[in-house]
């Protein structure tokens, strides 16, 4: 299936009675799940869960637990959607979807000790030398999940790549769980499990970690976003150039309406396991050119964000009439 436009307007449209995708940059950080879900229960995440074959069918046998299910890609997403469309209201009641990288969602959505089990089956194990430092499950990545969960809860973890569940153990030293390594069976019936059996392998990897001391990992807190002012300005003079640093700075486009005396930069900043991109406004007023986020365009307020408003303030301050 390719991706395109008229498959996110089908997203939007989907017509379920509670909208199991939640839009995350409208949640107070850290969420109150409980909220969320309009009720108190366990709550469960799992990370990257593909079609979502298991995470409704966990959804469906207990309807007494809160799921969230963590993905990047829209085109699961959707194929997810509309299998929890087509299960009826007990999973569209006890699922949420987030549509992000999991280590920022864990970093600002969830609070400490506030998850009861979390799981993973057939993360991507970047098997190339030169790509592990794409893979989740880190020693980073693990004190970040062993905060956010309970005292003696567990993270689950299924692979088809034995070097990646031999470095994963590795990481886990220090990181606050009891570790049990084990062979584990076909079972989960997801399109990454059909696709290793149709090759004939009958042998998976799993790592259960339970929680046995906690690493204090805070919740990342939002970036205050600086407003500046410049006396003048001259669109045909302003010059942005890439920076590069901790975050990665783009700027993709300038567009500029003389009569409402408005610009408006397009900027792409790209941290470490988030990416995002936003619209600057370049605006008049009677106390000079305002540079600011552009009203209605949300993301998470990070040093990036901050550093590519100042770097507009800059070039802006350079494209003097």
């Amino acid at each position: 299936m390719i991706w395109t436009a008229s498959n996110e307007t089908n997203l939007k449209t989907m017509d379920c009675s509670v909208k199991p995708l939640v839009a995350h940059y409208d949640l107070k950080r850290p969420c109150d799940w409980s909220g969320v879900f309009g009720r108190k229960a366990p709550l469960t995440v799992e990370i990257g869960f593909g079609l979502g074959e298991v995470l409704t069918q966990k959804a469906l046998e207990a309807p007494g637990v809160n799921f969230i299910g963590i993905e990047t890609h829209w085109e699961r997403i959707y194929k997810t959607l509309k299998r929890i469309q087509r299960e009826g209201a007990e999973t569209q009641n006890n699922i949420r979807i987030l549509r992000l990288d999991a280590t920022p969602a864990l970093k600002r959505l969830f609070g400490q000790e506030t998850i009861d089990e979390m799981y993973c089956l057939f993360p991507c194990p970047w098997p190339k030398k030169k790509h592990i430092k794409h893979r989740l499950f880190s020693k980073e990545s693990l004190r970040l999940i062993n905060s956010r969960l309970k005292d003696k809860s567990r993270l689950s973890i299924v692979t088809d790549y034995f070097p990646y569940f031999e470095w994963i153990k590795e990481e886990s030293r220090g990181c606050g769980f009891k570790v049990e390594a084990k062979q584990a069976n076909p079972g989960f019936n997801t399109k990454f499990e059909r696709k290793w059996r149709g090759e004939g392998q009958e042998t998976f990897f799993e790592l259960a970690m339970t929680k046995i001391k906690h690493v204090n990992v805070p919740v990342e807190a939002d970036v205050p976003l600086k407003t500046y002012t410049v006396d003048t300005f001259d669109p045909k003079k302003f010059v942005l150039e890439a920076h590069k640093g901790e975050a990665a700075v783009v700027f993709k486009e300038l567009l500029f309406d003389a009569d409402k005396q408005l610009a408006l930069v397009h900027v792409l900043v790209a941290e470490e396991h988030l990416t995002q991109d936003f619209w600057a406004a370049i605006v008049k007023t009677n106390k000079g050119w305002l540079i600011k986020k552009a009203d209605g365009h949300y993301f998470f307020p990070t040093p990036g964000i901050a550093q590519a408003l100042k770097s507009v303030y800059q070039a802006a301050k350079q494209a003097k009439r």
